[in-house]
């Protein structure tokens, strides 16, 4: 006994492509109407505000259908591609038939993000975890929810639990919560039929102001003086709602000071002697941080707003902000206390060109317990920099400028080093901050207890 290609196939779901990515723009389409197309062949490349990531199919097929138009932000859980199910059963050989005991109620329990999976459907890794982060939806034991609609259930003073979810595989969305604040009923969505399932919802574009402003206020009127329009979307995009989520969550203050670097430099050059290529000031800088960052442990932390904890990090994994033509990108540097200082140039040298050509993994973009910004090397001194959130501290380095400088009763000239730290005040006191930063001075002052002699 055999059967043909299940009808379930007809769409692919845009999955979640990340922890926590609810959304991406659509770069570019891979395939088009009407082509044939392997297993993990990739159909799109789509970015998030982690990475540029290409979307594979889950299945072998022929396209029909291409939902959506490169630029336009896409929601995960739309139909992403529709499959001509037609020419692939006919094309598609046949496969034994699953076991009896594979009964209807588990074939519906088998639907996820990314389509219905049965025995006979192979999905990537990355997809099948966001499968299982649906799956969980109808067990009752928690709300399954983005972040944003948990914000805005804690600022309404809403249990979210306690929220009947109308979204795809009864997520709770922003909507349920309002409606539960307000004591109004929402929409309810009706349960499909176990032979039926329920089609998926159609591609939503995410607009650029507000969704209840009316369309209308969203178009703007001609302006005098404008040389381009550039659409506020891609990387560009996500800084800016990470930023502005920054700057609304945490309390920032900066503490300023000036690090005497005459001595250190000396030993950069060493260091150039000896490997034969040129070294910034920024790895010794951030050498001088790990160390700092292990005898000041609450400014190497994290905050999880969502149980309202600080989580004390046992890991340094050091961030370090790279500007790119597609917008500032903050690779991750891991376990950055292990490396030395030739090990953190290089890994900083290769996460800058992974950003810049877009290659750098995504899972080097998260993970982060510090940041460090060189604005120096763009022609900056003190700054104020923003907190990378969900970390409680970012260290501005600026321009190193040669000064007069005094040290017992003599002048000479010394090179000086602006350094501006960020903290958030909810976790860390002024007094530790400024306690931070000297140690961070005192070891760029004092080479000798940073490093090893050359």
């Amino acid at each position: 006994m055999a059967t043909k290609q299940p009808d379930d196939r007809s769409h692919f779901i845009l999955p979640d492509l990340g922890e926590g990515v609810h959304e991406a723009e659509l770069i570019k389409w891979r395939v088009q109407p009407g082509e044939k197309v392997d297993e993990h062949q990739t159909l799109a490349e789509m970015e998030t505000d982690k990475a540029l990531v290409e979307v594979p199919s889950p299945w072998a097929g022929v396209v029909k259908d291409l939902n959506g138009n490169e630029g336009d932000i896409l929601n995960v859980g739309c139909i992403l591609v529709t499959y001509d199910i037609g020419q692939a059963s006919a094309e598609a050989p046949v496969v034994d038939a699953a076991p009896a005991a594979d009964t209807a109620s588990e074939r519906e329990d088998a639907g996820t993000v990314v389509g219905s999976v049965d025995a006979t459907l192979s999905v990537p890794a990355s997809f099948q975890r966001a499968a299982d982060a649906t799956s969980t939806a109808a067990t009752g034991s928690k709300a399954q929810a983005t972040p944003a609609v948990r914000r805005i259930a804690r600022d309404l003073n809403v249990d979210i639990n306690a929220v009947a979810g109308t979204g795809r595989g009864g997520r709770v969305t922003a909507s349920d919560i309002e409606a539960h604040a307000t004591g109004a009923t929402a929409p309810t969505v009706q349960p499909a039929a176990v032979s039926q399932p329920a089609a998926p919802p159609p591609v939503v574009a995410q607009p650029a102001a507000p969704a209840d402003e009316p369309l209308a206020t969203r178009v703007s009127a001609p302006i005098e003086g404008v040389a381009e329009r550039i659409p506020f979307r891609g990387v560009r995009r996500k800084i800016a709602q990470s930023l502005h989520h920054s700057v609304q969550t945490t309390v920032h203050f900066t503490v300023v000071d000036e690090a005497d670097v005459t001595a250190i430099n000396r030993k950069r050059k060493g260091y150039e002697q000896l490997l034969g290529r040129k070294l910034s000031l920024l790895p010794f800088v951030m050498s001088a941080v790990c160390q700092a960052l292990l005898k000041h442990p609450a400014i190497n932390a994290t905050v999880d707003d969502f149980v309202d904890e600080i989580l004390i990090r046992s890991v340094v994994n050091l961030g370090c902000a790279v500007d790119t033509e597609h917008g500032l990108m903050v690779p991750v540097i891991h376990d950055a206390d292990q490396l030395s200082v030739v090990q953190l140039a290089d890994a900083v040298g290769a996460a800058a060109k992974g950003c810049r050509d877009r290659t750098i993994e995504r899972e080097r973009l998260s993970g982060g317990t510090f940041t460090i910004s060189n604005v120096g090397s763009y022609g900056g001194a003190f700054a104020t920099p923003i907190i990378n959130y969900p970390e409680v501290g970012i260290l501005a380095v600026g321009r190193a400028k040669e000064q007069v400088l005094t040290r017992d009763g003599s002048f000479y000239a010394g090179l000086v080093l602006p350094l501006s730290l960020s903290c958030d005040h909810r976790v860390v006191d002024g007094a530790e901050g400024a306690r931070f930063l000297n140690t961070v001075v005192g070891l760029l002052e004092a080479p000798d207890k940073l490093l090893p002699d050359v």
